[in-house]
């Protein structure tokens, strides 16, 4: 009673301790989250103009909706591209004045499979504006879907007078004309001294990250970079061991035989037939397998190449135990069935009313039937001439393989067709009749099949498996969070995975597959580099990941430049060293100096400028082109090597008067110049993404 009193007196001060740390504990919240109205409601925004998270995520959740099997992650980054998209090209209208009314949005309309062919917007097979403005005014509940679509066909509209200026913009001029003639045909035939890059061992020529630094500064849209983070990881995997196959394998075996149990009914003890003798095998098998019974009679041919052994077998006959797949299995063959699959060839011959598109002739009824019979009397006269006859005469399109129709089981065809093939011994050849026409039909070949009944048990990690995989798991984590983690995976007999570089919404893991909440803690704002931690996946097992390193946005990591330019510096090293060796007055001076030959390049052009042996070299080419019979250049840097060329002759092209073809080609050449707008738009557009912080 002391107790209760106390807290009595003093219940004032536990109500406001306890609001205290209520409060405390929602404060705490509300700053975790970025502050009372401090978290923006926008998921980015391109060149200025903010993308409304509400707006956003109506179009993700539409299209997650949509039936595409598309994940959270992949439906807002399809969403996001179309966001970007829409918003660079519609600063583009803006610019160049594009506008586009109702017949241009009722040309998108009707050019729209789902609305231009749809039947209720058609009048004798045609789209009819007024059916369809119809349509909306009788159904006013779909004027919603109605202003969305006009939305993109106005944009659809706009883009394409866009694409069309584009398009006229890309003409060649006879200048270029002329100059793309003179690279084509204007000849040179030069002597040439060469030093190869290989001459030079890769390790004579070093190339620091301050090189690499500068190099990517130099080139800096090329090896501009997003925001991203380098995880290393490793693989727990959650599999069967052992024991558990061992115990698998157990189980088939004890369902093989008979076993004796206690009937609590009769007292007695009852024996239970196994898969070998029971007497009710469909039951058995639904009952203990993993699989339920398949009736189905299968060819040899379409059973695992690993388990045809059993098609070999008789009535009755036992195949295995067998591992296949993930499962250990025994089967035992039910049935056999001759002929159970049949190949057929054929010749369609149609006429008009039958559901063939492509015939390739009109013909009546009546005609049909006299060529059908026609034809009939050539394939029996010379079987061996069917396929040409199929080849020049059907009309089914399996006329391109000689009429052959392959394989295929009972009532895969149209009964009167199925019924001649299945009736007749293999060589048969007759005319049957179907809705599609009359078709003069070879029998070619038939195959015999099983009915196979197969007790199949998955091998599954058992509980303690799984629990010594965890336990393995939890302990890398913990000390891996504390010692190097290279040297903790060496020291537990595990691998460390090559890094993954994900960007801020990569979804896919290495491999692994897709693991969105692994990039998401790389991403959280309380993730450093050097941090730990054990991820589980379902069907996989247990992924401990580190996060190696932060790659902020600007230029390249220089671990993932240095493959491609370190390659590009060596090799201008390499130039300047073997400029040295070139010492000489003359091309068999320079040759002798640096240990190679004088050789000779004929008849050389601009546009196929392939040394042999050697590779396309156009700057040595275009070098000996340009500096002049009789002259001798300097050194070159080229793909392969260091060149010194010495022009022979020039022989230039005869002059043409004509150059419409050239520019024709030019023009030709330029037509996807349209497809490059938006990457172009992108590179120099400011665009803020912050989907990551919703979730996504």
């Amino acid at each position: 009673m002391a107790v209760l009193s106390k807290i009595r007196q003093r219940s004032l001060l536990l109500i406001l301790v306890i609001g205290f740390c209520l409060f405390a504990f929602i404060i705490g919240d509300v700053v975790q989250s970025g502050g009372f109205n401090s978290v923006s409601r926008e998921v980015g925004s391109i060149n200025g103009k903010d993308i409304s998270y509400d707006d956003f995520n109506l179009k993700v959740a539409n299209v997650e909706k949509s039936g595409q099997g598309l994940s959270l992650t992949q439906a807002a980054n399809r969403v996001w591209e179309q966001e970007v998209n829409v918003a660079l090209l519609q600063e583009q209208f803006e610019k160049l004045g594009i506008r586009v009314g109702e017949r241009h949005i009722l040309e998108v309309f009707k050019n729209n499979p789902q609305i231009g062919q749809n039947p209720t917007f058609q009048t004798a097979g045609v789209f009819d504006i007024n059916k369809f403005k119809e349509f909306f005014r009788s159904n006013p509940q779909q004027e919603v879907f109605l202003k969305e679509a006009e939305k993109d066909a106005a944009i659809n509209a706009q883009f394409e007078i866009y694409s069309s200026m584009i398009r006229g913009a890309a003409f060649a001029t006879d200048v270029e004309g002329k100059l793309k003639y003179q690279m084509e045909n204007d000849k040179v035939t030069f002597n040439y001294v060469a030093v190869p890059f290989s001459s030079i061992k890769d390790s004579d020529v070093k190339v620091t990250d301050e090189e690499i630094v500068a190099y990517m500064r130099e080139n800096e849209k090329k090896y501009k970079a997003e925001e991203s983070r380098e995880i290393e990881y490793v693989l727990i995997e959650d599999k069967p061991s052992k024991a558990d196959e061992d115990e698998v394998k157990k189980n088939i075996d004890a369902l093989m035989e008979g076993k004796v149990v206690y009937n609590e009914k009769t007292g007695t003890n009852d024996t239970v037939p196994g898969f070998r003798n029971t007497a009710n095998i469909i039951d058995f098998v639904n009952e203990n397998s993993d699989f339920p019974y398949d009736s189905t009679y299968i060819a040899k041919s379409d059973l695992p190449a690993e388990v045809q052994g059993m098609f070999d077998l008789p009535v009755g006959g036992i195949y295995g135990p067998y591992m296949r797949g993930g499962f250990y299995a025994v089967s035992k063959v039910m049935g056999r069935k001759a002929g159970a699959k049949a190949k057929a060839s054929h010749i369609l011959i149609s006429y008009e009313g039958t559901a063939v598109p492509n015939k390739k002739e009109k013909r009546t009824k009546e005609e049909a039937k006299a060529k059908a019979e026609s034809l009939l009397s050539q394939a029996k006269a010379n079987p061996s001439g069917f396929m040409m006859l199929a080849l020049v005469n059907s009309d089914d399109s399996s006329a391109q393989q000689g009429g052959d129709l392959g394989y295929f089981g009972p009532n895969q065809m149209v009964k009167p067709f199925n019924d001649f093939v299945f009736n007749n011994p293999v060589g048969t050849i007759g005319l049957v009749e179907t809705d599609f026409g009359f078709h003069v039909i070879n029998v070619t070949d038939k195959q015999d099949a099983i009915r196979v009944a197969t007790l199949a048990q998955r091998i599954e990690p058992s509980e303690a498996t799984s629990n010594e995989a965890f336990n393995k798991a939890a302990k890398f984590e913990m000390d891996a969070n504390e010692k190097d983690f290279a040297a903790t995976a060496k020291a537990a007999g595990l691998t460390v995975a090559p890094p993954v570089v994900a960007k801020v919404m990569d979804e896919n893991f290495g491999s692994i597959g897709n693991q969105r909440q692994i990039v998401r803690w790389a991403y959280e704002k309380n993730t450093d580099a050097g941090d730990v931690k054990r991820f589980e996946i379902a069907n996989v097992g247990h992924v401990i990941a580190r996060l190696k390193k932060i790659n902020d946005e600007g230029l390249m990591a220089v671990d993932q430049a240095r493959i491609s330019i370190e390659p590009i510096l060596k090799n201008k090293k390499k130039t300047e060293i073997i400029k040295k060796k070139l010492q000489g007055s003359n091309l068999e001076a320079m040759a002798k100096a640096a240990g190679v030959q004088v050789q000779q390049a004929l008849d050389m052009t601009v546009q196929n400028a392939v040394l042999p042996n050697v590779g396309p070299e156009p700057r040595v080419v275009g070098t000996a082109l340009s500096i002049g019979q009789g002259k001798t250049s300097g050194a070159i840097e080229g793909n392969s090597g260091v060149y010194v060329v010495s022009t022979v002759v020039v022989t230039k092209a005869a002059d043409i008067k004509d150059l419409a073809p050239m520019r024709q080609q030019i023009t030709q050449s330029r037509a996807g110049d349209a497809g490059r707008v938006i990457p172009a738009l992108k590179a120099n557009a400011e665009i803020e993404d912050n989907r990551w912080k919703f979730n996504y």
